[in-house]
């Protein structure tokens, strides 16, 4: 496990950076109440604004996969169904995981080469000529360096979410995407699901008039899947729990309801209160491993997260978020997915989507398959059942993959740009910051840095693009 850890390190090339995977990833920790001062940044002028920047159309859009574990192998399966892509690389400190994902696509003709062992692999693959889009699904606190590294090198990156750790890797992923003018896409395959879509369609043509607050929410039991020594590699999702506070995981139940409510284009996070329950699972978990398992005593007397996490978000324009994080308690899975307007509302969990439009409750569920024929975005007409076909968290996941190729062959926006990355990803240090004083109000920082004021919500109609194909 040492030896596998040590080689992990090596194969991330942030060893060098300080970073640590083992202990208490006590290079973080010790940023625990880090200043989040971004001063420095907002008084230095943007760059270029990314949001609406639409980058030289790409006719093969040629990608490299940093990680092919659990996100990465199914990513790699569904871009093999998209026609205008060349999936060059696989690139995976175990090479089991390489040979597995490669195996996933043999059927596909796709023959990319397998990059695993060396010290330097993932940045080599980076600073290759044959590469345009990076697809990194690696453990949380790989994801802005990969990602800068990636931009830095001339490529689009794509990253699995959170983006960021803290509000110093938001900022850099945003220099580096204005530097380069090269995107950074947030992998946020939430904002994808049918109901959300639906809902976003009929929010921006009126149907529930202004959007006065929404809620959004992550509760996912994971804590068997926590402690497993299988399903994240060497613990690595544990130790994040065993280290920091807050909502770690805010961009699910978040990223549906920022498109509504169009923060960096129109409107923008003011700043937000947080509070956290005790941890009442974990840390008597880890005991009770503990007592038979010698490797689960590392764990033992850690200040894990709480269960719940609450944060509440005030936007400049005097609207409200809710988000909710418990990924502990024995409770039913739930995105709750709440936009409360002038003209109605819509919920989604713990029923199924529903509708209303007055105090008389929902709508009947004929009356919401007129309302989902009237409002269905093209992009569910267009490929829909077809991301059905091909999966990925019901179809979501593929929709997402197929949006973002779609709009780098064509030369268009994308919908979830850098600001969405990093704004959506900074909810966990600020919420981590309120939490550790007392739920004192922090303020979000404005990473478009006053392009927020002029900057347009992405069209979703597909009234461009919408041409890539789909290969079942």
């Amino acid at each position: 496990m040492k030896n596998n850890r040590r080689d992990f390190l090596k194969l991330a090339g942030v060893s060098g950076l300080g970073l640590t995977l083992s202990g208490n990833l006590s290079a973080f920790t010790s940023k625990r109440n880090e200043s989040i001062d971004s001063s420095a940044y907002l008084n230095a002028p943007q760059k270029f604004n990314m949001s609406g920047y639409a980058a030289p159309k790409l006719e093969t859009v040629r990608i490299a996969f940093i990680g092919t574990g659990n996100r990465g192998s199914s990513a790699v399966l569904r871009m093999s169904k998209i026609a205008g892509v060349e999936i060059k690389v696989l690139c995976d400190l175990r090479p089991e995981k390489a040979r597995a994902a490669l195996k996933r696509i043999e059927a596909s003709g796709q023959k990319p080469e397998l990059v695993t062992g060396d010290a330097e692999a993932w940045k080599k693959v980076c600073e290759r000529n044959d590469i345009d889009l990076v697809y990194i699904a690696t453990p949380w606190i790989m994801h802005t360096p990969m990602a800068v590294f990636t931009m830095d090198h001339g490529k689009h990156a794509c990253t699995e979410v959170p983006a960021a750790t803290t509000i110093e890797e938001c900022w850099q992923l945003v220099e580096s995407s204005e530097r380069n003018r090269k995107h950074c896409m947030i992998l946020e395959n939430c904002c994808y699901d049918f109901f959300e879509l639906l809902t976003l369609n009929m929010a921006r043509q009126g149907f529930f008039g202004e959007i006065v607050h929404a809620e959004g929410a992550y509760i996912h039991d994971l804590l068997a899947g926590d402690f497993s020594k299988e399903k994240y590699w060497d613990f690595w999702r544990l130790r994040m729990d065993a280290s920091r506070k807050g909502n770690l995981y805010p961009t699910h139940g978040l990223g549906p309801v920022s498109q509504v409510m169009n923060l960096n284009r129109g409107d923008k996070m003011d700043y937000l209160v947080s509070v956290s329950s005790n941890d009442f699972m974990m840390a008597e978990h880890a005991i009770k491993l503990a007592a038979t398992d010698e490797v689960y005593k590392q764990f033992v007397d850690k200040s894990f997260n709480g269960n719940m996490n609450t944060t509440t978000i005030r936007t400049a324009k005097g609207k409200t978020i809710m988000l909710q994080h418990d990924v502990t308690s024995p409770r039913p899975y739930s995105r709750l997915h709440l936009l409360s307007g002038t003209k109605g509302t819509a919920q989604k969990y713990p029923l199924p989507g529903k509708i209303s439009t007055g105090h008389e409750g929902w709508i009947s569920e004929e009356e919401f398959k007129k309302l989902e024929a009237q409002y269905q975005p093209a992009i569910v007409k267009k490929v829909g059942e077809l991301a059905k076909q091909v999966g990925g968290h019901g179809g979501m996941d593929f929709l997402m993959d197929w949006h973002n190729i779609d709009c780098l062959r064509n030369g268009l926006p994308v919908d979830q740009d850098v600001y969405d990355a990093a704004l959506w990803s900074s909810i966990f240090p600020l919420s981590e910051w309120s939490v550790n004083n007392r739920s004192n109000s922090i303020d979000v920082p404005d990473f478009t840095r006053g392009s927020w004021k002029t900057n347009q919500p992405v069209d979703i109609t597909l009234s461009k693009g919408g041409n890539t194909q789909v290969k079942i």
